[in-house]
């Protein structure tokens, strides 16, 4: 296990969230990126809570943001270096957003996420 400071964790997910190819960072609509730094069931790296972007209609308005949250908690539970959680956070981010984009869990492990 290491120790990452929450403010340097809250900027990997950050980079990790700069790092997302141009087109898919442009199309996120209407989804907040949080880090929870203590929380967690200690098994989740990181949940989406919302409505994914395939599943919103025309009548999809007038909602809270949806959420990703990254668990800081768990991701240093499970490394011993910061490239690994430099490693771990980009995988995650990259997974929620996925959900975003309505892929489900079975896709994301078949694309490696």
């Amino acid at each position: 296990m290491i120790d990452v400071p929450v403010e340097r964790f809250e900027a990997m997910v950050g980079e990790a969230l700069d790092g997302l190819p141009p087109a898919p960072g442009k199309l996120m609509r209407n989804v907040a990126v949080t880090v929870d730094a203590d929380g967690g069931d200690g098994t989740l790296y990181g949940l989406y809570e919302g409505v994914p972007l395939t599943s919103r209609t025309h009548e999809y308005g007038m909602v809270l943001p949806d959420r990703i949250t990254i668990f800081r908690k768990t991701i240093l539970a499970t490394c011993d270096t910061e490239a690994e959680v430099i490693d771990q956070v980009r995988r995650t981010v990259v997974h929620e957003v996925g959900h975003h984009f309505g892929i489900d869990d079975d896709r994301l492990h078949e694309l490696g996420w």
